[in-house]
C-alpha cells in the first residue's frame, strides 16, 4: 500500500470518527431543574451510542435502519430539550 493510500484512509477514518461524535444527540437538560428528563436525554445518548457500536460490529449491514434509528434518537433528545425550554420558561 502506498504512503498515498494509507493516507487518505486514515483521514477518511478520522473524517468518519469526527462525523460520528459530531451528530451524536446532546445531553444538556439539567439534572438539577428537570430529573427525569436529564435522565431520559442520558438513556438516549446510550441507546446511540449502542447503536454505533451495532454498526461497528456489524460493518454498517444493517439496510439502514441503523441510521435511521440514530436519527430518531436525535430529534427525540431535542424534543426533551424543548420541553425542558418549555417548563423553564413557564417558572417550573
Amino acid at each position: 500500500m502506498t504512503k498515498t493510500l494509507r493516507a487518505m484512509l486514515s483521514i477518511g477514518l478520522l473524517c468518519a470518527v469526527v462525523s460520528v461524535h459530531a451528530q451524536q444527540p446532546v445531553e444538556n437538560i439539567s439534572p438539577q431543574r428537570h430529573g427525569n428528563l436529564a435522565a431520559a436525554q442520558e438513556a438516549i445518548e446510550n441507546a446511540y451510542n449502542l447503536t454505533v457500536r451495532a454498526q461497528e460490529v456489524n460493518h454498517g449491514a444493517m439496510a439502514g435502519h441503523a441510521e435511521r434509528a440514530k436519527q430518531l434518537l436525535r430529534e427525540a433528545a431535542n424534543e426533551l430539550k424543548a420541553a425542558a425550554t418549555t417548563l423553564n420558561s413557564e417558572g417550573r
